[in-house]
């Protein structure tokens, strides 16, 4: 076997509450698994600051602390935790190959792909400076810090109803700002935002700039149809315009849906192909939550556990 080859029992790839959650169980289980972390080590917590509703963190943690934790814990138990993002795949035998970073070739008898989402943005300068500090991308993680004041959230389909709903009973009042002159999300949930008091729908609304220099402090929309703009005084901005799972190196070979979510047999993280399971939120377009994505790690690692036992490989 040359320099640039590698097999490996467990391979994991990607990293943050999934990953590391299979790594440990499957360190535990004397796996010896092999993690490549990705393009962003430790995913989408480490550029979230507060983290209050992980269970065992009483006083809260910083997101890029908790991933620094995980990893630590991963590692204790024998983990092998590298940088490195797998390029390429090919899943035609029995063993797995995959490329890493272009040049290096592992294969691996069971794969664990924790490779997560990436929250879609606007593109504004202002939303990538002030992202943690008062911009974000997830309501449901983040709406408890804005309790009782002003904020606005940007989408129009289900998650941004819903994220303006959810706001609403914690916010004096939401500012949805839809670009068009109508919304894609359901029926239902148009009807849920409409009934909110104090939820105030701005139609076809453009972001120009959100204000502020270390907090947010404001944001200045434009009229698409008139091309008067304004300024909205609020303390949060939230963006709900989709989810991308970082799945394109799988296509071809792993089933997914239209958007690129892995999809697996109902109550597991199996795919389609056998010692191939899918974790957190590159399979879970529903909670997206580092608690459910910890969850699945922990499915996935005992899936491949049973499947390299019935294989007689563990």
């Amino acid at each position: 076997m040359s320099d640039t080859t590698e097999h490996v029992k467990c391979l994991i790839i990607g990293s943050g509450p999934a990953g590391y959650t299979a790594a440990i169980y499957a360190a535990r289980a004397e796996m010896k698994p092999v993690m490549y972390q990705g393009l962003q080590p430790g995913g989408q917590l480490t550029i979230t600051t507060d983290v209050e509703n992980y269970p065992g963190y009483p006083e809260g943690v910083q997101g890029p602390q908790m991933m620094i934790d995980f990893q630590k814990q991963a590692e204790r138990f024998g983990t092998d935790v590298r940088w490195g993002m797998v390029t390429e795949v090919d899943f035609t035998g029995p063993v797995h190959k995959v490329t890493v970073d272009g040049e290096k070739e592992v294969t691996a008898d069971s794969i664990i792909i924790a490779t997560g989402a990436s929250a879609k943005w606007l593109g504004l300068e202002s939303e990538e400076r002030l992202n943690g500090h008062g911009v974000s991308a997830c309501a449901v993680c983040d709406g408890f810090f804005f309790k009782g004041q002003e904020v606005a959230i940007v989408g129009a389909g289900d998650t941004a109803a819903e994220e303006a709903t959810y706001l609403s009973k914690l916010c004096t009042k939401v500012h949805m700002l839809v670009r068009r002159d109508e919304m894609r999300a359901s029926a239902i949930m148009q009807q849920r935002v409409k009934d909110a008091a104090n939820i105030e729908i701005h139609w076809n609304t453009e972001t120009v700039e959100i204000l502020g220099d270390k907090a947010v402090e404001g944001v200045r929309i434009k009229n698409t149809e008139s091309g008067e703009e304004s300024t909205l005084n609020i303390t949060g901005f939230f963006v709900a315009i989709g989810h991308k799972p970082n799945t394109d190196v799988f296509k071809g070979w792993l089933d997914m849906d239209d958007v690129g979510y892995l999809k697996v047999k109902p109550g597991s993280s199996k795919t389609n192909i056998e010692g191939v399971f899918a974790s957190g939120d590159a399979a879970d377009k529903i909670y997206r939550q580092a608690v459910t994505a910890a969850g699945t790690g922990c499915m996935a690692a005992l899936d491949a556990e049973r499947y390299l036992s019935e294989k007689g490989l563990h």
